[in-house]
């Protein structure tokens, strides 16, 4: 998984963990760099004690009175035949002496016999006695897996004159450190695994912490729409940059609502525009038989003529008729701009349906329905208006070289109820299915073209949906659906 396709909270909590996991790796590193420089000084320092007291002891012994031999490299194996492995054992510490040639004189080691390599002293290892101010060497080698420390030094007379060379190799025992070292790890271990939990718990609440004003902002971020009123983010006790991010929100808000209301405020401006070009020009229609009828009569009127009752009656009929498709203009325009109220009455769709169909005399329309009886939360003037609509929409959508078919069905499912007029009229064109819903589009040679953009109203007033599926020559299919509640 990439990193980057992590939440910031999931990261926040890694990378704690991680910090706590490299700091214990860290402190753990370090302490055995500590330990092994320790154990170094340790057995250094050690050795270079034991060869003093070693040296002192010898020194004594040399220039006690119990000796009555020369104190001279010849004499040393005499000298120290019986007293070598008295220091060896009181020290703890294998002792060889070297005359100043690197050959071996005597040593606290039994089976020297099998030991070749300890008879005598390698040249780099005496030049480096000599040429040194301390004339001492140590050097170190591992032997059978283990690793020694050797000293080679000069063992002097009471003129202080070297008589000798002294060896002392030493073992360096790590038992101790090495118990002491994993006593150290095993308690760091608990420790940070204590420190691992509190770093978990302490990782969870803060990534939460800081990720909970985020999250709030984002939430609000994904909401943001232009046709809605949108809220301000309101938090308090947060850090200076989420502040500003805040206040930058809250700036976008208040001018995203300026452009809206002015947006909306223009598309309004305009819809009325368009409507109101529209009705101006659908009121002329009829204007212009009227004023030519008027004037007509107005030429023709004489109230002797014998026939001038029929000429009034037919121009009363002619003026009648051309009213009468204002007032239908008129009420159009009038239902389409009236919002529905919604009163949410409690009502059998089922029955209601039937009733807007009874209005209608053809023959050729057919309701069916799932159930008897649907119960939904709707007005019932609304519900007839949407069926009536529907199903004119669907009468006019028949051309007459085919036997009409129109079917009005009612269903539900768990939550919606569903209406759905089926015809087999001549369908909607491509070009216009974008167009069916939009006020003032019609394909019919009378009407405005306001029946499905107030369909469309009133539904949407409910929560509710309607769309459509058209095949071409073959018949369009409305469905209705909105909730029960």
């Amino acid at each position: 998984m990439k990193l980057k396709k992590l939440s910031l909270r999931t990261r926040i909590f890694i990378a704690m963990i991680l910090l706590v996991v490299l700091a214990s790796v860290l402190v753990a590193y370090v302490a055995i760099y500590q330990y092994k420089g320790e154990k170094e000084e340790y057995h250094t320092e050690r050795l270079g004690q034991k060869e003093e007291n070693i040296k002192t002891h010898i020194s004594r012994v040399l220039n006690g009175r119990q000796n009555t031999w020369e104190v001279t490299t010849e004499n040393i194996p005499i000298i120290f035949k019986e007293e070598l492995s008295n220091i060896a054992d009181i020290h703890k510490l294998q002792i060889n002496l070297y005359d100043l040639e690197g050959s071996l004189l005597i040593t606290s080691k039994a089976n020297l016999k099998n030991d070749e390599k300890d008879k005598c002293i390698d040249a780099e290892i005496l030049n480096d006695i000599s040429n040194t101010a301390l004339h001492r060497y140590v050097n170190k080698h591992v032997s059978n897996g283990e690793t020694f420390l050797s000293s080679y030094s000069y063992i002097t007379d009471s003129k202080f004159k070297p008589i000798a060379i002294i060896n002392l190799p030493y073992l360096e025992n790590d038992d101790i450190f090495a118990n002491e070292l994993n006593k150290f790890l095993g308690r760091l271990g608990y420790a940070y695994l204590l420190i691992l939990i509190m770093a978990i718990v302490i990782a969870f609440v803060l990534s939460k912490y800081i990720t909970k004003t985020i999250k709030t902002i984002s939430d609000k971020i994904n909401t943001t729409r232009l046709e809605k009123r949108n809220e301000r983010i309101e938090i308090e006790d947060t850090s200076q940059e989420i502040s500003t991010l805040v206040s930058s929100y809250n700036s976008m808000i208040d001018e995203l609502e300026e452009s809206a209301v002015k947006l909306a405020t223009s598309e309004r401006e305009q819809a009325w525009r368009e409507m109101a070009k529209q009705v101006a020009h659908e009121i002329k229609n009829p204007l212009t038989p009227m004023r030519l009828t008027v004037q007509n009569f107005q030429r023709k009127f004489n109230p002797e003529d014998e026939n001038i009752h029929s000429k009034v009656d037919e121009y009363s009929k002619t003026l009648i008729q051309q009213i009468d498709t204002m007032s239908s203009i008129a009420s159009a325009f009038s239902n389409f701009a009236k919002m529905p109220a919604q009163q949410n009455e409690t009502l059998n769709v089922v029955s209601i349906v039937k009733l807007a169909l009874d209005i209608f005399n053809e023959d050729y329309i057919f309701f069916t329905s799932d159930k008897v009886e649907i119960i939904a939360k709707f007005d019932r003037t609304q519900l007839i208006r949407v069926v009536t609509n529907l199903v004119k929409n669907a009468i006019q959508a028949i051309s007459e070289d085919r036997k009409p078919r129109i079917i009005v069905n009612v269903s539900t499912n768990e939550n919606d109820v569903i209406i759905t007029v089926s015809d087999n009229g001549v369908g909607v064109s491509e070009e216009n299915k974008e167009k069916v819903f939009e006020p003032k589009f019609t394909t019919k040679t009378s009407g405005m073209g306001l029946g499905l953009a107030m369909v469309k109203n009133i539904v949407e007033t409910y929560n509710g949906t309607i769309t459509f599926e058209t095949e071409k020559d073959k018949g369009t299919t409305f469905i209705v659906a909105f909730p029960k509640v």
